[in-house]
């Protein structure tokens, strides 16, 4: 009897855990090409962004998108607001040549069809001597819906990594 209650226990063990294995890779696997898909969607986007073309973004957006950055004092609600803030910058010359960008570290999260993308984001661009610097070294945060069969960016939150926080009065 004593043998039997072993074997069964190391078969449902095994068996049990085996599935947890095999559920857990899976779930591994499609947060893997999730965020292939995601970081895909957004260097897209960010190949538009650094020359100046917001279209990227705004086509990722969706309609009730909510936006913050370190150049907004309120939140941003909706695609049209966002539409209305960014046009400026297609008028813009960019002060410096060859922009590009690195993205540090994707992470995804999903929580059915919600993902979270973070990362870092370094830009840099070359100066008039033509040495390259670096512009701007960013946290970011991009929540993701699936809408209607496609992945949106429901929220966009943007901030400088490690800002200078002058102390009141110094």
């Amino acid at each position: 009897m004593r043998k039997l209650l072993l074997s069964i226990t190391v078969i449902v063990y095994v068996g049990f855990g085996g599935s947890c294995r095999n559920a857990a890779q899976l779930q591994g696997d499609s947060v893997d090409s999730l965020l292939k898909e995601l970081v895909t969607l957004e260097r897209s986007a960010l190949d538009r962004w650094v020359k100046l073309d917001p279209e990227g973004y705004l086509s990722l957006m969706a309609p009730d998108v909510t936006y913050f950055d370190p150049t907004t004092e309120t939140r941003i609600d909706g695609l049209q607001a966002m539409q209305k803030r960014l046009e400026p910058i297609k008028n813009l010359t960019l002060p410096f040549k060859d922009p590009r960008y690195e993205m540090i570290d994707p992470k995804v999260q999903r929580y059915g069809d919600v993902a979270l993308l973070t990362f870092n984001l370094t830009n840099y661009g070359k100066v008039q001597d033509g040495s390259e610097v670096v512009l701007a070294r960013w946290n970011s945060t991009e929540v993701y819906s699936r809408i209607d069969g496609k992945w949106k960016i429901t929220h966009s939150h943007w901030s400088y990594i490690k800002p200078e926080v002058k102390q009141p009065g110094l």
